[in-house]
């Protein structure tokens, strides 16, 4: 008989995430007890979660406490439940890890830091460790799992390229190789071959103003084929717009729960379910999730006239009576000529009384001569991520763009810079 398998597979919960100074419990709570009943409900059998757990390497104390609270829950309620969780590039490696031997207690699959054969360097990565079984609710081993966290280029093997080879994909092809001839290794008839990645892919289409760009930059963006051919699903992570990746249906991303950004407001926010028959892909399909805040951009499409904005902010519609962490958040977009000096005062006396938390208010300046239109909007540092604005300045200083081994070495410098910044604030 065809063995029955169902995974739910879902990424970048950013537990302890802020929108400009506001807090996201409210919703992460919601989120939570929403996966929870979903689990539940449609007899998942296994959870992926690929990367991205918490917001910063180093989250607040009532984060890591939701984290395990739901594990706790979990547990509780769906006591058979398989559930395997990867490390993206917000999360602290070492610190996911250091959990890893009481979650494996209470049958939770962790893989933070790239587990090593031997100490120091770049020793080979221990792929045997990373291999991890999914099991279907009558305890068989249903699924064998390529279960590869977030790879910094410190991660990776020295690859001897030649010309044309970029040393950081064939360095992440190289453990992908590995890890899945592990899992080949170990798998049966019937069983499917998995693997997780949190990374960005090529052909995919990257949120506006809320992921960092990992490996070296969008030009060391990961073709499809370093997962090979005979994996029967990818659960990726990074990217917040659930997505495949090209016309690859089987290698997903599952996208953010909540949105991170203002922009995100109008994507899809899902859980993805999975299904396998015999060890092969029989289907998936999509579960909302219901959004308990919403997210309001005015105008929603641009930026527009200040006049038109605040005639349109007079007209805002908004539930009665919310609790302050149910009101909506908004972002204002107004297109000037020149600086308002009293801007934020007309937009606040615009609102009014109504129940929304004014989080933004976005600016566009063009000016001179030619029509506002045609202009060239000039954007504020805010807009900016960091890798744009190492561009710029190079480009005052050096004229022409950087080469890819710059801006691979720049975003190292930078990714342990941050994470340093993060672990001295705790």
């Amino acid at each position: 008989m065809a063995r029955h398998f169902k995974l739910c597979h879902t990424s970048d919960w950013h537990l302890g995430h802020t929108l400009h100074g506001h807090s996201r419990e409210r919703e992460h709570e919601a989120f939570l007890a929403f996966l929870l009943d979903v689990l539940e409900s449609q007899e998942v059998d296994a959870l992926i979660l690929a990367g991205d757990v918490f917001d910063t390497a180093n989250p607040p104390a009532s984060a890591q406490a939701m984290l395990y609270r739901f594990l706790a829950d979990l547990r509780r309620r769906l006591p058979r439940l398989d559930a395997l969780i990867v490390a993206g590039n917000h999360d602290s490696a070492a610190r996911l890890s250091a959990a890893e031997p009481l979650l494996r207690a209470i049958d939770v699959r962790l893989v933070g830091a790239v587990p090593r054969l031997a100490d120091g360097g770049r020793a080979p990565v221990d792929a045997e460790a990373m291999c991890v079984p999914l099991h279907d609710r009558g305890g068989e081993v249903a699924a064998w799992v390529a279960a590869v966290p977030f790879l910094r280029p410190s991660d990776l093997p020295v690859i001897d390229a030649g010309d044309g080879v970029d040393p950081l994909v064939e360095g992440v092809r190289r453990v992908y190789a590995d890890v899945l001839d592990a899992a080949r290794a170990r798998r049966r008839s019937g069983q499917a071959l998995l693997a997780t990645g949190h990374c960005h892919m090529v052909d995919t289409t990257p949120s506006e103003r809320s992921e960092r760009k990992i490996l070296g930059g969008l030009s060391h963006a990961l073709p499809v084929d370093v997962f090979g051919d005979d994996v029967d699903y990818v659960a990726l992570g990074h990217l917040h717009l659930p997505q495949p990746v090209g016309e690859q249906e089987h290698v997903r991303y599952s996208g953010s729960p909540i949105p991170l950004s203002m922009p995100e407001e109008s994507y899809p926010h899902q859980l993805r379910l999975v299904r396998f028959e015999g060890g092969a892909l029989a289907g998936q399909s999509a579960v909302r999730i219901p959004r308990v805040v919403d997210v309001l951009r005015v105008p929603r499409d641009a930026p527009g006239e200040l006049d038109a904005v605040l005639a349109q902010l007079e007209r805002l519609e908004v539930e009665a009576d919310l609790p302050r962490d149910r009101r909506p958040f908004l972002e204002v977009r107004v297109r000037l000529a020149e600086p308002v000096p009293d801007l934020r005062q007309r937009i606040e006396d615009a609102i009014g009384d109504r129940p929304v938390r004014l989080v933004k208010i976005s600016t566009e300046y063009a000016g001179g001569a030619q029509a506002l239109a045609d202009a060239e909007p000039r954007r504020q540092l805010s807009d900016l991520t960091v890798e744009e604005v190492f561009r710029r300045v190079y480009a005052r200083r050096y004229e022409g763009e950087p080469s890819d081994e710059l801006l691979c070495a720049f975003h190292e410098v930078a990714a342990r810079a941050r994470h340093a910044l993060e672990e001295a604030e705790g």
